[in-house]
């Protein structure tokens, strides 16, 4: 039986890139067949109906249908995965706040969507930004699903990290392991590398700390912001591949002796205040995650992870009359 996998901004940079890598079955292997649905806003409708095109021309053995739309409760009938990526971008002039308020409208509804018509099963990762924000919005919004069920993009931070410190070590990103990012997928978030090893050892003490803290975490912080002035463009491919990690992941299971940074509900964990969307180290099996937990919390680190879920709940004071 096939899966429906719902891609919203499916015209925009981002959503493009997804489409066509979930379709190649790079999401769930060669072997499962899935319904694939594109939403975006009206105007954006030709568009949609161009992407649509071409994957129609890619002739993917994975995909059974493709349907598009301008309408959340026909985009998101019987979703199994949800890609939450068209947001409205910050515009010149506009305050953090405003942002919030713009997005919390599109979010709301996509959630009342999801309630009305997806699968009981969801599993929803939000990428388009103030990513975590949207997803406590998203959430709320859908009374009659597990709040489990919504998780924000924090593996592109995370794919990230492990990206400067292969280059700093000299080996492959695919050789270290157990790195962690804590918080919003913000300025504020914080790169973790406590925990981290390199096959299999533990490498942190190996660190320079002061090229931890006056370099490393920086870089990764602000690595967005880099990209857009290299590239005149915000991150795109890297985000849509990192969205893929995410979900493959939480569906497949994270790899053995390793966990992932994914910002989900929290439950109080770490002394996190609970209900939230903060990103934590997670291990996940059979389709669903747990945080790793009884990690050695030191005070520079506590201090870091405080600063950032402070930002979270300002984020939420300021939509809370939405939720």
């Amino acid at each position: 039986m096939s899966k429906t996998v719902t891609i919203t901004g499916a015209a925009g940079q981002i959503g493009y890139q997804l489409a066509f890598r979930i379709a190649s079955g790079q999401l769930l292997g060669a072997n499962e067949k899935i319904n694939l649905n594109l939403l975006e806003i009206t105007p954006a409708l030709d568009a949609l109906k161009g992407v649509a095109m071409e994957l129609e021309d890619c002739a993917f053995e994975t995909v059974s249908n493709i349907h598009i739309s301008d309408d959340p409760n026909k985009a998101f009938k019987n979703t199994d995965y949800g890609f939450l990526v068209g947001a409205k971008p910050r515009g010149p002039g506009m305050e953090r706040s405003d942002l919030l308020q713009e997005n919390a409208k599109i979010f709301s509804a996509q959630g009342k969507a999801i309630n009305e018509t997806s699968s009981r099963d969801i599993k929803v990762l939000v990428v388009g930004n103030p990513a975590n924000t949207n997803a406590l919005i998203a959430m709320s919004n859908a009374p009659d699903i597990d709040k489990s069920a919504f998780t924000a993009m924090m593996r592109l931070d995370h794919n990230r990290a492990l990206a400067q410190l292969a280059s700093k070590l000299d080996c492959h990103s695919s050789e270290l392991s157990n790195m962690t990012i804590w918080g919003n997928h913000s300025t504020t978030q914080y790169p973790d590398v406590n925990n981290l090893k390199l096959l299999g050892e533990s490498i942190s003490s190996r660190l320079d700390q002061t090229w931890i803290k006056d370099d490393f975490i920086p870089r990764v912080q602000n690595r967005g912001a880099e990209i857009i002035k290299a590239r005149g463009l915000s991150s795109a491919a890297s985000a849509a591949s990192a969205a893929i990690d995410h979900m493959r992941d939480w569906v497949l299971g994270t790899k053995v002796d390793d966990w992932a940074s994914m910002a989900i509900p929290s439950d109080g964990s770490y002394g996190i205040t609970e209900g939230i969307i903060y990103s934590f180290p997670v291990i996940c099996q059979n389709g669903t995650y747990s945080i790793v937990q009884n990690l050695e919390i030191d005070p520079f680190s506590k201090e870091c992870m405080q600063i950032t879920e402070k930002e979270l709940l300002d984020e939420k004071t300021a939509i809370e009359h939405l939720l």
